[in-house]
C-alpha cells in the first residue's frame, strides 16, 4: 500500500495546516514555502493524483473547485489586480506532490513567462 501524500495527512488531520476554506469536497491552505505575498493551495477531498486522472465522474467537483478558488481570491483581495492559478501535471511539468492541488497566487506583480530551468544550452 502506497503511503498517503501530504495533502491527505492534511485532510485527515494528521499534520496542521493554515485552513483558509474547508467544505465537503475540498480544502485550501495557505503554501508552506509561500511563493507569492498570498500562496493558497486548494485540494480536492477526493484523491486523485494529477489532472491526467480526472474522470468525466469528476467534473463537477473539479468546476466546484474553480468556484471556491474565484471566492478565495475575491476574499483575500485579488480580483481586482489579478491572480495566478498554476497546477502543476507530472514530474517535468513541476508536481511534486500526487494529490491535484491548484496553486492560488497572487499580491504582486507575477512575472511571465515561466519556462524550463537554464541549462548549458538555453542559458
Amino acid at each position: 500500500m502506497n503511503e498517503p501524500t501530504i495533502f491527505k495527512r492534511i485532510i485527515d488531520g494528521e499534520i496542521p495546516a493554515s485552513i483558509v476554506y474547508e467544505d465537503d469536497q475540498c480544502l485550501a491552505f495557505h503554501d508552506v514555502a509561500p511563493q507569492a505575498p498570498i500562496h493558497i493551495l486548494v485540494i480536492p477531498k477526493k484523491e486523485i493524483a494529477s489532472i491526467e486522472h480526472i474522470t468525466p465522474e469528476d467534473k463537477a467537483l473539479i468546476g466546484h473547485l474553480f468556484i471556491v478558488i474565484q471566492t478565495i481570491a475575491r476574499e483575500q483581495g485579488l480580483a481586482e489586480d489579478g491572480y495566478r492559478v498554476i497546477c502543476n501535471c507530472g514530474k517535468d511539468g513541476g508536481q511534486t506532490v500526487f494529490h491535484l492541488h491548484y496553486h492560488l497566487m497572487g499580491g504582486c506583480n507575477l512575472q511571465w513567462p515561466p519556462g524550463p530551468a537554464p541549462t548549458q544550452e538555453n542559458g
